[in-house]
């Protein structure tokens, strides 16, 4: 995949470019400034499973309690939601890819990482909602979604970055350079973020997403049990964490760790899982709908990504009263978590520290409720009425920018 990005990706760049730039001549650009219209929030796929899509269903709850909102969904590739759709929110799909579409998307940049999932189809059908939409708000929710609002939005646009800037590939972080200035406003997830991108946004805030629902009560902290979660990519560092956790297991054999998502690094891990004999003390659960009751059955909770955009599971995890033991990644983690107080940093891809950290607190059972009283605390920051909240002030004053 590697060596055929570099063949392919400079003159597949330049045809998306060219494309772009063709499809902003002929669009209507109109930015209207009546305030209190519908949102329309932009996902790659609704019917999946992820952060952004939980965060995303959350904030629109809270949103369509004031104002009309419609989730709309690139693709769609399951015939049921994994997630509840919100209630009093529309939720609609622009290609269904349950059939398969042949022909790639020019208008979805190469180099995010949505642009396999994406088709010429969608690329059509994307173009003509733009094109009737007549008053509200776009919220685009990420890079490459982003771009084609900042070009081609007929209204007021507000772009959502859910990693850091550095995280781009090299070709799309110049396009963020060159083309975020067309949107009205960009939210950001951390201070560190906030900072990144204003050099090249016109207004850029810091609104933190909002806490899921989730089922299950508090953690007892009383189970032998660390949990993880996320999607099973190297991003994730879920090979570090194993092999972080090997020392735990042998010192400890009667606790269990259980990764909780699933994706297309599941073999792998299963594989170097028997290679450091952890099989029955490690566990690949795969994905869960209620991933809160599988929390409040865990005493730790660890995050061992090689970098982040926000990490909400964090906050998730918080809120079920867990301690969390984290490296100090590129964004999120040092933003999220009080060092010493309601979980432990260590240094990015340290596996001897992060084994280490994990040792101490399952060895330390009062320093483990400290900690996760109070992380519990800390996590009310984040609940979808505080947030909303924010969003609420932030397009008022959007939308009030352009009177």
């Amino acid at each position: 995949m590697r060596l055929r990005r570099r063949l392919l990706g400079p003159p597949t760049v330049a045809v998306h470019r060219a494309a772009l730039w063709l499809a902003s001549r002929v669009m209507r650009r109109q930015r209207p400034a009546e305030p209190g219209g519908p949102v329309r929030i932009l996902l790659l796929h609704a019917w999946g499973m992820g952060g952004t899509i939980r965060t995303t269903f959350a904030l629109a709850e809270r949103l369509a309690e004031r104002r009309e909102v419609e989730i709309i969904s690139l693709v769609r590739r399951r015939d049921e939601p994994f997630f509840t759709p919100p209630p009093g929110v529309r939720l609609t799909a622009l290609d269904d890819r349950r059939r398969r579409r042949l022909l790639p998307s020019l208008l979805v940049h190469p180099e995010d990482y949505a642009y396999p999932y994406a088709s010429l189809a969608g690329d059509l059908r994307l173009l003509r909602r733009l094109r009737a939409m007549r008053s509200g708000v776009l919220i685009t929710t990420r890079p490459a979604f982003n771009l084609v609002a900042a070009r081609l939005a007929p209204v007021t646009a507000i772009g959502q970055e859910h990693l850091n800037f550095h995280a781009h590939r090299p070709r799309l972080a110049a396009d963020v350079r060159r083309h975020y200035r067309g949107l009205d406003a960009l939210t950001v997830l951390t201070e560190a973020d906030r900072r990144d991108y204003e050099p090249f946004a016109r207004r850029v805030a810091r609104i933190p997403n909002p806490l899921p629902p989730l089922g299950g009560g508090v953690a007892a902290l009383d189970a032998k049990a660390i949990a993880a979660a996320g999607r099973l990519t190297s991003q994730k560092g879920f090979d570090l964490l194993l092999r972080a956790y090997a020392p735990v297991a042998d010192a400890h054999p009667d606790w269990r760790l259980r990764i909780y998502g699933g994706g297309p690094e599941r073999a792998a891990l299963e594989r170097l899982s028997a290679e450091l004999g952890l099989d029955g003390r490690a566990e690949l659960v795969g994905p869960v709908r209620d991933l809160g009751a599988e929390l409040a059955r865990a005493s730790l909770f660890v995050v061992s990504s090689r970098f982040e955009g926000f990490g909400i599971v964090i906050v998730e995890a918080m809120s079920k009263g867990l301690p969390v033991v984290a490296f100090d990644c590129p964004r999120g983690p040092a933003e999220l978590i009080a060092d010493g107080r309601d979980g432990v940093l260590v240094p990015a891809g340290d596996v001897d520290a992060l084994s280490r950290a994990l040792l101490a607190l399952v060895e330390d059972q009062p320093r483990r409720r400290r900690y996760g009283a109070a992380a519990l605390e800390a996590a009310k920051a984040y609940e979808p009425v505080a947030v909303a909240g924010a969003w609420d002030r932030f397009l008022a004053e959007v939308e009030g920018g352009h009177r």
